[in-house]
């Protein structure tokens, strides 16, 4: 079951769900828009022949938005973006994390995979975002990139993911992969 804008208001009346900051307006339907965060992590040009997901790596470099709070996604270009919020979630409910049409119409993929937010998650979301258009696009900090919706479970998990040896709960905005912790 997907919460409509009463159940979602409910949860987040009775602090089940969290969001903060919080802004009523970005309450919709069936979702709750969410917004871009001002750091950014861009992959850098470097000496790497490639990526060996069994080793620690480094390949990105923390950027942040201008002072207008503008960054600008060149054409063909991947980077990872956050929200502006942190989001936690109770043991009973999934996030669906999904792209805004809008920006979608001009080639802005929000995510590439990671659109499952697991019961019990809490922390920014990170955005893999890439520009396929054919023109570098700018955006905004703040402004609304993304949406979450929520799906009731059939029953609370027994261990959330809060309680496993979780690689990016409680990460800092937005946080690079940590692929080679599955070899561990």
């Amino acid at each position: 079951m997907v919460l409509s804008d009463k159940d979602i208001r409910a949860y987040i009346d009775q602090k089940k769900l969290q969001l903060s900051p919080f802004d009523p307006t970005h309450v919709r339907t069936a979702a709750i828009d969410l917004t871009l965060h001002q750091n950014f992590r861009v992959f850098r040009n470097s000496a790497h022949t490639h990526i060996d997901v069994k080793k620690e790596f480094d390949v990105t470099d923390l950027v942040h938005a201008k002072e207008d709070g503008s960054f600008i996604i060149h054409p063909r270009e991947f980077v990872l973006g956050s929200t502006r919020e942190i989001i936690t979630l109770p043991n009973d409910l999934i996030g669906l994390l999904e792209g805004r049409s809008s920006l979608g119409r001009i080639g802005i993929i929000v995510h590439a995979t990671a659109s499952f937010v697991q019961p019990g998650f809490s922390g920014y979301l990170t955005f893999e975002m890439s520009n396929i258009s054919n023109l570098p696009i700018k955006l905004y900090a703040g402004m609304c990139v993304a949406q979450i919706a929520f799906l009731q479970m059939s029953s609370p998990v027994e261990l959330d993911y809060s309680k496993r040896n979780s690689k990016y709960q409680d990460q800092e905005p937005p946080t690079p992969s940590k692929i080679w912790k599955d070899f561990e």
